[in-house]
């Protein structure tokens, strides 16, 4: 008798999140290099989805704290910040509470290295 194999389908179906919200503080200049981006006291990483939302995002963060916009990417969902540790900290952590209390969003939690 054969045996019938299984197979799963997985498929990627972006919903209402932020997956990634995390902060480099004080990284070895040379990461600015390979990034193409000025230099500052820290960079902040975020993923979203919907990938448009990395505009919204981008609006709140400059809005909270002095922090500059690095990188945006609207059709990948990623959104690269700049600026103090301390803004770049506040930035994010206005970006989840914004997302998760008005937009109702899955958010992450803030990590740092």
């Amino acid at each position: 008798m054969e045996e019938q194999k299984t197979r799963v389908i997985q498929e990627y179906v972006p919903g209402k999140q932020l997956t990634l919200a995390h902060v480099i503080a004080n990284p070895d200049p040379i990461l600015y290099t390979k990034l193409g981006i000025e230099e500052a006291s820290a960079i902040g990483i975020l993923t979203l989805t919907p990938t448009e939302t990395a505009i919204i995002a981008a609006d709140i963060a400059t809005k909270a704290a002095h922090v500059g916009i690095s990188y945006l990417d609207r059709f990948t969902g990623s959104l690269v910040i700049t600026g103090e540790v301390a803004a770049v900290e506040m930035a994010i952590a206005a970006v989840n509470t914004f997302l998760q209390e008005k937009l109702k969003f899955a958010t992450a939690s803030l990590t740092r290295s």
